[in-house]
């Protein structure tokens, strides 16, 4: 696929990338510039495929929420967990 319009561009790559790419784009038979383009599109369609799915919060009702439990507070939230933990001993 090529887009009517191309934009030229200065960009900075290690030496050895370069000499690489080059080498690619004269075995395949295109220009440096096509490589770097594929390669560009390649990795852009692959980063949005393996984007992360979105967070999906679990939330429970009944027995297993305490209604006195002041969420707000940390302080109460550790110290039910340890009087939680102290009557199991």
């Amino acid at each position: 696929m090529r887009y009517a319009e191309a934009m030229r561009t200065t960009i900075s790559v290690s030496q050895p990338l370069l000499e690489n790419a080059k080498r690619r784009a004269t075995e395949r038979g295109v220009t440096l510039s096509r490589v770097v383009e594929d390669a560009l599109r390649n990795h852009l369609q692959k980063t949005r495929e393996t984007a992360p799915r979105p967070f999906r919060l679990v939330t429970v009702r009944g027995k297993l929420v305490n209604p006195a439990l002041d969420l707000d507070r940390t302080s109460a939230l550790w110290t039910a967990d340890d009087e939680a933990a102290y009557r199991r001993q």
